[in-house]
């Protein structure tokens, strides 16, 4: 085994000159298969660059359009009216037979690149027509079908991953009387007639002065920059939260349901992150297909961008998100101990069975870790002033820079957990444990900083637990289903479990610092220990049937959500649903107020014996219409909240008090819902292998006495339910809300059953 194949341990010594590292073997560097790699990599990426530039023409239009150029001159007709001529005569010490074709090739270029962008204009046109969402399903309008069919043409050659993204339309801004009358509307079934008339009277004001000077604003900035609200989200959402990040900010995704493809932890470990460099690979080239509504409508791709190379950084005030192109190493984790692995040799990515013998070398490794090193990571997992104090103080000269940032400039980061998790039909809490321990483990085994950590057990399972700031949950999703069908299918394992194919042949923590440590470890593991966590498999019935009641499978699951908490509770409450933005550049989220009139008619009705069964479907139609409703304007741009937010933002750089905004964006979300998406690339064919499946992933809770439900929809009959809660409300209960789900989720079903047995 050469040594640039081996794993590179370094560690954490307490001594007064901080983080020492050491280095187990020297890597060997192979300097010109490396350069030939480099520079084939960078052909791509300018080959890649240049077709994504030009969309949706083609460079080989381009000389068309000089070849006939060249042969109307030829004919003696001037197709520019004069032009050729005049560009001509700024040519000078040339031959006129050069002048003449210099001349025609130039205009041909402009002509060409003014006809890329008539193209790119004419498509962002056509992608701002957003009615075809507001169809009912199977029945398109002939206005619609003309629409797809001059996006189809205009978007013939395949496309690459940011193609689309200068002819996506901008966000627009909603006017503020529909954000005002929708936000009255939202919080209408929360409020008695006193309250609800002292928020028109606060919300008329508001309308009135100041709005019309915040709005002004908000449109400048939505003609100069790409999106008006995403970099806003982005820095006051997350990268100012001075709280800790691990559970209240970072999710989880899980591993396939039902399956372990092999219980050699070295073996998965070393298929699934070849997987990952594969995955990385096309996305740095731009060669992942964008994916699209329809299988027509593209979505912004723009959030790709930082999946690997990334962390966050921590700051007194504020963080900021740090992205590096091509690091070529891993940071894994193992007992204590940090440990650089690179991810190449000679110019090419490891194979799985090469990175298996690392990893396994990781897993023997039976030497100690330093004072202070075991819970170094915790630092990233408790209050992000202490944090960002430590690395200033502790982390940023000589040897003790140099550990961490091998750690912030990894690709990602990777722990080999030495415990087992993952689905146990005996065991009704595996999936509770599992859960958990992904959201956030023991508090000081993932590095909660980074884009995000890959979590693989000692039984083969694994996990990834993300970072929020960079990305929304759609698509890290993306990457986690290529990963799995890769692993799964296309690398596979020997009979012994083992990746298939053949081998080719510290840091030092000031006492201090370590008291830090200590304390960030301390909140992080108060804030783990509090939560409340309930994985429901509900599998009763799923899309197949849902859609059966000519309904949507969200407005269903969101209805059952509704009548659950009122059982739960006793009351309705704010909700959260989120939604996506990606039809617009650089979109991310939008809410969905998921509590309205019409859904508490519903439940009240459900919980009122004397209401029949005919009129309980009324109600549930009425307000399942009302849901999908609000989730295509959320879709559209029309929604209600990051438009409010962004007013707020502005109200705050004029130094212009708003009591109705401030008493907006302090409403607790008592009720936080979220869809894991599932199968966007289709890699899986589940009817063929159903226990091939996905089991989704979650969040923390939002509010201290609320819950964090997250579900996705598997295949036609599963749906996986992740609840989350905290044990020192005595309000909540994950267990007894994950019952009242599904009970709901029954008795909306058994209206249908009914009506079907009376025709």
């Amino acid at each position: 085994m050469a040594e640039a194949h081996q794993a590179v341990a370094f560690q954490f010594t307490v001594t007064p000159d901080g983080i020492d590292l050491q280095l187990s073997r020297e890597v060997l560097k192979h300097i010109y298969l490396s350069g030939v790699t480099s520079w084939k990599k960078r052909a791509i990426r300018f080959k890649n660059g240049v077709l994504t530039g030009v969309y949706p023409a083609s460079p080989s239009s381009w000389l068309i359009v000089v070849i006939a150029i060249m042969s109307t001159m030829y004919a003696r007709i001037d197709p520019s009216m004069g032009m050729i001529d005049r560009i001509k005569t700024s040519l000078l010490f040339m031959t006129v037979q050069t002048q003449t074709v210099l001349s025609a090739i130039l205009f041909a270029t402009g002509l060409w690149l003014s006809f890329i962008f008539l193209l790119r204009y004419i498509l962002k046109a056509l992608l701002s027509y957003h009615s075809w969402i507001f169809e009912s399903h199977g029945k398109m309008s002939f206005s619609t079908k003309v629409w797809l069919s001059l996006v189809k043409l205009l978007s013939g050659r395949r496309p690459l991953l940011y193609s689309f993204q200068a002819s996506l339309p901008h966000l627009p801004v909603p006017s503020i009387d529909d954000t005002i009358r929708r936000y009255l509307e939202s919080v209408r079934p929360l409020l008695d007639d006193e309250q609800y008339k002292q928020m028109e009277i606060v919300a008329n004001d508001f309308k009135k002065d100041p709005a019309p000077k915040f709005q002004k604003h908000l449109k400048l900035k939505s003609w100069w920059a790409t999106n008006y609200v995403s970099d806003w989200w982005e820095e006051y959402i997350y990268l100012r939260g001075r709280d800790p990040i691990m559970v209240n900010s970072n999710f989880y995704t899980m591993d396939l349901l039902y399956v372990i493809p092999t219980h050699r932890q070295a073996a998965r470990a070393g298929n699934v992150v070849h997987a990952m460099l594969q995955y990385r690979r096309k996305l740095e080239r731009g060669e992942l297909t964008p994916l699209s509504a329809l299988g027509i409508v593209p979505m912004c791709s723009f959030q790709y961008e930082r999946m690997f190379n990334t962390t966050r950084i921590p700051g007194i005030e504020t963080d900021f998100v740090q992205h590096l192109k091509d690091r070529k190493h891993l940071v894994v984790y193992h007992r204590g101990r940090f440990f650089k692995v690179w991810l190449y040799y000679g110019g090419r990515h490891l194979w799985p069975s090469e990175l298996e013998l690392q990893f396994q070398r990781i897993l023997d490794d039976k030497s100690e870790p330093q004072p202070g090193e075991i819970k170094l990571p915790s630092l990233t997992a408790g209050n992000r002033v202490p944090w960002a104090r430590a690395r200033l103080k502790y982390f940023t000269e000589g040897v003790n820079q140099a550990s961490l940032e091998a750690i912030e400039t990894a690709a990602f980061f990777l722990t080999l957990d030495d415990e087992a998790h993952g689905y146990d039909s005996e065991n009704t809490r595996s999936l509770d444990l599992y859960a958990k321990s992904l959201l956030h483990g023991k508090c000081y085994d993932r590095w909660f900083d980074k884009s995000f950590t890959l979590i693989v057990y000692k039984n083969g399972k694994i996990g990834v637990n993300t970072e929020h700031s960079w990305a929304d949950s759609p698509i890290i999703g993306h990457m986690w289903e290529y990963v799995l069908a890769t692993d799964c299918f296309h690398l596979g394992y020997t009979a012994e479990g083992h990746c298939k194919g053949d081998i080719n042949k510290t840091v030092l923590i000031n006492p201090n610092c370590q008291e830090i440590i200590e304390g960030s470890y301390m909140i992080a593991k108060g804030i783990a220990n509090d939560v409340d966590f309930h994985g429901c498999l509900f599998n009763e019935f799923g899309k197949g049937l849902i859609k059966k009641c000519r309904t949507s499978p969200d407005a269903f699951i969101q209805l059952a959500l509704q009548l659950a908490h009122y059982r739960d509770k006793g009351e309705f409450c704010l909700t959260y649903e989120s939604s996506m933005t990606r039809m617009f550049r650089e979109g991310r989220t939008e809410t969905v107020r998921s509590c309205t009139c019409e859904s508490t008619a519903f439940v009240r009705a459900m919980e009122d014996e004397s209401t029949t069964v005919r009129q309980r479907l009324a109600l549930f139609k009425k307000a399942a219409d009302k849901h999908q409703n609000m989730y295509r304007l959320a879709m559209t741009g029309a929604g209600i909240d990051r438009h409010l937010f962004c007013l707020y933002i502005v109200s705050k750089v004029m130094g212009i008090d708003s009591p109705f905004l401030k008493q907006v964006l302090s409403e607790p979300w008592r009720l936080s819902t979220s869809q894991t998406p599932q199968q966007q690339l289709n890699l899986i064919d589940i009817q063929k292998f159903p226990k091939y499946v996905g089991a989704g992933g979650g969040f923390g809770p939002v509010a201290d006495d609320g819950y964090g439900v997250s579900y996705i929809i598997v295949g036609e009959n599963l749906i996986t339910f992740h609840i989350s809660s905290k044990f020192s409300s005595p309000e909540t209960d994950s267990f007894r809300f994950g019952q009242n789900i599904r009970q709901a989720m029954l008795d909306i079903k058994a209206l249908f059953n009914l009506k079907e047995k009376k025709m």
